[in-house]
């Protein structure tokens, strides 16, 4: 019997599509499901479709004996739901975007699909410069100063989505970050020697301030400040003073970033938070 797709997202609720045999999961011969078929189905824990039922979101019916049972029609919410969270809408606006029009839905739809396009050619590249890398290493094949720069760039963006990657799409959503990323790698060989060049400034404008017992809400810390701004503004599409204090209290909150600008001189990362949150406007 052939095959037919099914929804299945990780526990990260990343959209992709797998198969599985009708026999597995045939959603035309039966009417309801169980929790922990949809769970399966879905690739979602049980623990987060009690979340959504508890949020309003998905609204189950009982069976005689008192257990949750999903019709097709729920199914099918909860894909809505899923690709929604991971388009970076937030639960408490999940419901307002079900409710759209057909018209609106087919818009952001497109919009995401071309993020996914636009991601997919990021891999795809970022492949092609892993190849070429491997060749220069074991063939010695030549290797141009603008594929290497590519690569410093692909690299850069490698690093950062596995060190704080979870943490900043949790708090602004995958668009914002696949749209730093693109920046990033749309960033000439000028503009990202200034981006790495004004980041070594900023960690040795910091270690000398915080040696040196500087107040971070003073003319140091307002310089400090503008310069951690004009950083930002190499990777973001907006700035807003909020955002930039959001940052700063990661920078304190999560012992990584605070680990990276403490690495040579300890209270680093308190610093800037006190001069972005004084100076930030």
């Amino acid at each position: 019997m052939p095959a037919k797709p099914v929804l299945d997202l990780n526990v990260a609720e990343r959209f992709i599509l797998r198969t599985i045999d009708v026999e597995e999961a045939d959603m035309d011969l039966r009417e309801t499901y169980g929790i922990g078929e949809v769970s399966k189905i879905a690739g979602v824990s049980t623990r987060t479709l009690r979340f959504y039922e508890e949020e309003g979101l998905l609204k189950p019916t009982r069976g005689p004996n008192g257990y949750r049972r999903y019709t097709p029609a729920d199914i099918d919410r909860l894909q809505e739901i899923l690709l929604l969270r991971h388009m970076g809408v937030g639960t408490a606006e999940i419901p307002r975007a079900l409710s759209a029009t057909e018209d609106e839905r087919r818009r952001a739809l497109a919009h995401h699909l071309e993020t996914l396009k636009t991601e997919h050619a990021r891999l795809e590249a970022l492949i092609r410069t892993v190849e070429t890398t491997i060749a220069h290493i074991e063939k010695g094949t030549p290797m141009s100063d603008k594929a290497k720069f590519e690569g410093m760039k692909r690299g850069l963006i490698e690093d950062n989505e596995h060190e704080y990657g979870k943490e900043v799409r949790e708090r602004w959503g995958d668009a914002a970050a696949d749209e730093a990323n693109r920046k990033m790698l749309n960033l000439s060989e000028g503009e990202f020697e200034r981006f790495q060049e004004l980041g070594r400034a900023i960690n040795e404008a910091l270690e000398a301030a915080v040696t040196a017992g500087a107040d971070p809400t003073g003319q140091e810390g307002e310089r400090i400040c503008s310069m951690h701004r004009e950083w930002l503004g190499f990777t973001w599409n907006f700035y807003t003073p909020e955002a930039h204090r959001g940052l700063a209290e990661m920078y304190v909150a999560d012992e990584r970033f605070t680990a990276y600008y403490d690495g040579n001189v300890a209270g680093c990362a308190t610093w800037l938070h006190g001069a972005i949150t004084a100076h930030a406007r």
